[in-house]
């Protein structure tokens, strides 16, 4: 039997554990070409509310009774493909479920890193790091001396933007929540000054920190926090759009400060990022991602729940600022 969590309800805002539901399945018979996978760890993204939301996204919403869709690293244990080998691990879409049956095409890579955990192909050396160092790199073409503002900076596509920024010379903040997330960006991460959103003074904090402008705003949450940074750009300052997480929801679509204005006047740009129209790069930012951890320049936390009667919450406990570093599950 194969235990699969599947989705049962659409939520409105982020999923619930009574969204979800594990269910006992049959395992597959292999067609020719496909791979049966056995779970090791699996990926929780804040992405994932958008994946199973009812409103249009940049991919189809997770079916209702579907299991739910996640990255996993996970072992070959039966192949019908010459090109991939029992005992291998990989990476790819597999589901929130303790075995796979997938085509070719669900992979997304073979783990290579045998002096690293494999765990990290699905945060630093997953979608997560690759997310932060293309985003960075592309959108925010970020040279030494700038000023980079980081939004949830404790996260793990925030903690490594920060890091990367600083490798190419760049001054770094952080908005986080809470006082120890403000002590990790600092501590753990490296970031020059982090700030606290809840914070009653954050208005005035982040107009000290950003006394000389914001050259590049790596942006995860969008809503309130955002609307306080966007006054605190500079001339010709990049905006990478990477999340929305400080919004509930966008039925109705919410209202708030409007950005055009800041654009004009700065002559900054906004541009968004999906990781998906970039996957021809993510072998070769996962080697250089690769490189940084093993000299020390990049550092990372996971946040490992154990056992896949945790998936229900998972994604709920995230929104919740529960986790510390990048929240996987080990099966």
């Amino acid at each position: 039997m194969n235990r699969q969590v599947i989705l049962t309800s659409r939520p409105t805002g982020v999923a619930q554990a009574e969204n979800f539901a594990i269910v006992d399945a049959s395992s597959l018979p292999l067609a020719d070409g496909q791979i049966r996978i056995r779970n090791r760890y699996l990926s929780v993204e804040p992405a994932m509310r958008g994946w199973i939301a009812d409103a249009s996204n940049y991919s189809a919403p997770v079916a209702i009774g579907a299991v739910m869709r996640a990255l996993a690293v996970g072992e070959v244990v039966e192949s019908l493909t010459e090109k991939y080998r029992p005992g291998e691990l990989l990476v790819g879409w597999f589901g929130w479920q303790d075995e796979a049956v997938v085509e070719q095409s669900d992979i997304v890579r073979r783990i290579t890193e045998v002096d690293l955990p494999p765990s990290l192909a699905l945060g630093i050396l997953g979608i997560n790091g690759v997310s932060a160092h293309l985003a960075l790199t592309l959108i925010g073409e970020p040279t030494s001396g700038d000023t980079v503002l980081v939004s949830t900076a404790a996260g793990a596509v925030g903690s490594a933007v920060g890091q990367i920024a600083q490798i190419f010379g760049c001054r770094t903040i952080g908005i986080t929540g809470g006082a120890e997330k403000v002590a990790q960006c600092t501590e753990h991460f490296g970031y020059d000054a982090a700030l606290d959103y809840k914070a009653a003074n954050f208005s005035e904090a982040l107009a000290a920190a950003c006394s000389d402008g914001v050259n590049v705003y790596y942006d995860n949450t969008a809503g309130a926090i955002s609307d306080l940074v966007y006054p605190h750009l500079s001339l010709n300052a990049r905006v990478v759009i990477c999340g929305t997480a400080a919004i509930s929801s966008w039925s109705p679509w919410p209202d708030g400060p409007r950005v055009e204005r800041h654009l004009l006047l700065k002559r900054a740009r906004m541009q968004g990022f999906v990781i998906f129209d970039h996957m021809d790069k993510y072998e070769a930012s996962v080697a250089q991602l690769a490189d940084w951890v093993r000299s020390g320049w990049l550092r990372y936390q996971e946040d490992i729940l154990n056992g896949l009667d945790t998936c229900p919450d998972a994604l709920a406990g995230l929104y919740r600022g529960e986790n510390k570093g990048k929240r996987i599950i080990k099966l």
